[in-house]
């Protein structure tokens, strides 16, 4: 799955996994610092990043998909809110030390090199106090088939992620399975880890 291959997804009329945000985002939203710097990785066509701008956050998005920045920018005129749009490769992209409020990651699945290296800047980019929350498919979510990658080496599972903050203040990590709608790739039953860790 490589910028080819997101550019034509994101290229497609419509927006591919709908235009609300993430239900655990938007559930746990009030655990971020109101007005505060966020960061949305992997952001995609900006779903998540629209709906907390909305809120009040100031927002920077990051994906390598220019198709799927152009409905980001699209997506917050619509809404009338603001949102930085940065294209970029996470497998190179630096994130900014110390500088954000929170870091948001939903449904972003890279092989295991790539993760180990995107945890360690997530730990140095968040301020102390800062949140991450993420959602991602579990292992499991190859048996659903649902929406995700269908190879299991991008997908996660709790140890790993467990490991990668068990430096943070307070870390919840939960694996469960979930009815999903999101878009035309994000459909029924489906196998995720829901994360909410400050530094």
């Amino acid at each position: 799955m490589d910028k080819t291959f997101w550019n034509e997804r994101f290229g497609e009329p419509g927006f591919m996994y709908g235009d609300q945000p993430n239900d655990f985002l938007k559930a746990q939203s009030f655990s971020l610092t109101p007005g505060g710097r966020i960061l949305c990785l992997a952001e995609g066509e900006g779903r998540n990043a629209v709906y907390l701008a909305a809120q009040g956050f100031d927002v920077t998005c990051v994906d390598f998909s220019e198709s799927g920045l152009k409905k980001t920018q699209q997506l917050a005129n619509t809404h009338g809110v603001s949102v930085c749009t940065e294209c970029a490769d996470l497998t190179h992209y630096e994130i900014e030390h110390d500088a954000w409020d929170g870091i948001v990651m939903i449904f972003g699945h890279f092989d295991e090199d790539l993760r180990a290296s995107l945890y360690q800047r997530i730990r140095k980019g968040l301020k102390r106090g800062g949140t991450l929350l993420m959602e991602v498919y579990s292992k499991a979510q190859l048996s659903h088939g649902t929406g995700g990658p269908k190879s299991i080496e991008y997908l996660y599972d709790k140890q790993e992620l467990e490991a990668a903050f068990s430096d943070f203040s307070s870390v919840s990590i939960e694996e469960l399975t979930r009815e999903i709608n999101e878009g035309a790739y994000h459909q029924g039953l489906s196998a995720t880890i829901q994360v909410k860790a400050i530094k």
